[in-house]
């Protein structure tokens, strides 16, 4: 929607924008450096509501950075630590979303051939996975069966070729890098040898890798898909994505469109302070009014679309009073 704001001749006259706005005016380090905090905070939460996933998630973790006896996936990946880490993109998806992530992590041993999370007396190299849960990682992951989500996810921050975001070159990647030079709680391999529940080991959040190609998934890895992810990261002749001076123009009192956003206080996936810098007085949203709440994660409109719809429209025809 920002993009038909910015660069078609006769954008909508209503622009509704659902689960965060594009943070345009963010530098992909910067926003990624955001977004880890958020995905640490979200693990917390996850924690909080099941404690005994903490032990559960560290002895995982110490089997699969066992160099013994590798996790293969039906799908032909392996299942390594960093991998099984990124199933933590899930955790902000829906309400539900705590509950089934739990639920996979309780089906994901082996004990006495029966699955169950609790397993006694049993060295962490020895620790078995059930098919069903191998199946379930192979299909909450879907960079395999649909690989441009892993080639083109950073390049949606690489707003053309003078851009303070291009090229993209990896920026999650290189946050985790830059923060786990000194240890700290995403270090996996410290806080999963840590006999400890208050340091828990974090799962990722909605992240790509350069090491995905590297056999973590079947389908993107292998000397072309690599060679093709790593010259996506390092483009840096983008076409510009948005035009700030055409987003203000269209928005404007008496201007052509009218617009309204519903944003999530709590969105893993998209950081609250970079799409507030976009709508700040000045800003290329100034004009489209915000509802903030923190009822719905990144998921709302799938969860309550009709209300968040229904009230969104009304704010941009004027018919709802919201911002107050």
């Amino acid at each position: 929607m920002m993009s038909y704001l910015s660069l078609i001749p006769h954008p909508p006259k209503i622009c509704l924008l659902t689960g965060g706005i594009a943070p345009m005016l963010t530098p992909v380090y910067d926003a990624y450096d955001s977004l880890w905090d958020r995905v640490k905070e979200r693990n917390f939460r996850y924690y909080d509501q099941y404690p005994g996933d903490i032990t559960l998630v560290k002895r995982i973790v110490r089997r699969l950075l066992s160099e013994n006896n590798p996790v293969v996936l039906p799908s032909g990946g392996i299942l390594t630590a960093r991998r099984f880490l990124q199933l933590g993109i899930s955790l902000g998806g829906s309400p539900s979303a705590f509950a089934s992530f739990h639920s996979l992590l309780a089906s994901a041993i082996v004990s006495d051939g029966v699955s169950s999370s609790i397993v006694n007396e049993e060295d962490d190299e020895d620790i078995e996975f059930t098919r069903a849960f191998l199946k379930h990682v192979d299909s909450e992951q879907p960079f395999d069966d649909a690989p441009i989500y892993f080639l083109m996810h950073e390049s949606i921050y690489a707003d053309g070729p003078n851009s303070h975001s291009t090229p993209t070159d990896w920026a999650a990647h290189r946050v985790f890098t830059d923060r786990t030079k000194t240890p700290n709680e995403f270090s996996f391999g410290l806080t999963s040898k840590l006999n400890s529940d208050a340091r828990p080991t974090l799962f990722f959040g909605e992240m790509v890798f350069p090491w995905m190609a590297d056999g973590d998934f079947a389908e993107v890895s292998g000397f072309g898909m690599k060679a093709l992810a790593h010259s996506l990261a390092s483009k840096d002749d983008w076409e510009p994505l948005y035009d700030a001076d055409s987003m203000r123009r269209a928005l404007a009192n008496g201007g052509p469109c009218k617009a309204a956003a519903a944003v999530y206080y709590d969105d893993m996936y998209v950081d609250f302070d970079a799409c507030m810098k976009v709508t700040a007085r000045g800003g290329p949203l100034e004009k489209c009014k915000v509802w903030i709440t923190n009822d719905y994660q990144h998921s709302g409109l799938r969860d309550n679309g009709a209300e968040i719809f229904t009230k969104i429209l009304g704010m941009a025809k004027g018919t709802i009073r919201t911002p107050s």
